[in-house]
């Protein structure tokens, strides 16, 4: 389920805006220059790895390297493994690296083959959650302010497309806003029954 809820940067408990309509929430997004975009998904092993996720996806990276251009693309895999007792810690390390708010030198590009992610969008005096699944393009424009967040559990697959080797490396901005905003588990936890 992609999920846009849009808050104030000040208050994470306001909804502004909350819907699963994709053409309403890319239409949110574009007059910021955040591209979103539905691919169709192709069926892969859970064990899946780089060579075959990208070879199940060739048309549709060669397409958007070529727009970019992104001369550089890889994916990322990160699935619970509860039998790794090393797991929880690598997981937490994972979720804490991109948990506040930073920025990038250049665009952030991720396809979700599988699983799910929120990216955090800091536009002005909002602050855009756009929850990612299976089939979601996202693409934020380099310098906008932003955060993500893989939830406690992580699990999710992504093609990642970069300009640099290190032009995705996060510059942090200090600011405590992440802290102010519901996390991916709080945004797709049941709404409480009255």
């Amino acid at each position: 389920m992609t999920l846009l809820q849009v808050m104030p940067k000040d208050d994470g408990t306001d909804v502004l805006l909350r819907t699963e309509d994709i053409t309403e929430i890319a239409a949110e997004l574009a007059p910021h220059g955040i591209r979103l975009e539905r691919w169709a998904t192709v069926p892969l092993a859970g064990d899946a790895g780089q060579e075959e996720v990208l070879a199940a996806y060739a048309s549709e990276v060669e397409r958007l390297s070529a727009e970019g251009p992104y001369p550089l693309v890889d994916v990322v895999r990160l699935v619970p493994n509860d039998a790794d007792p090393q797991w929880p810690a690598k997981a937490e390390a994972a979720r804490t690296k991109f948990l506040s708010e930073h920025t990038h030198d250049e665009d952030e590009i991720r396809f979700f083959v599988e699983g799910a992610g929120c990216f955090y969008l800091h536009l002005g005096d909002k602050v855009y959650a756009v929850v990612c699944t299976a089939g979601d393009l996202m693409s934020v424009p380099a310098g906008t302010t932003h955060w993500f967040d893989m939830g406690t559990r992580p699990h999710f697959c992504a093609i990642r497309f970069f300009q640099e080797e290190d032009g995705w490396v996060a510059e942090f901005t200090g600011s405590e806003i992440a802290s102010r905003m519901p996390t991916l588990d709080e945004l797709l936890a049941p709404a409480p029954t009255s």
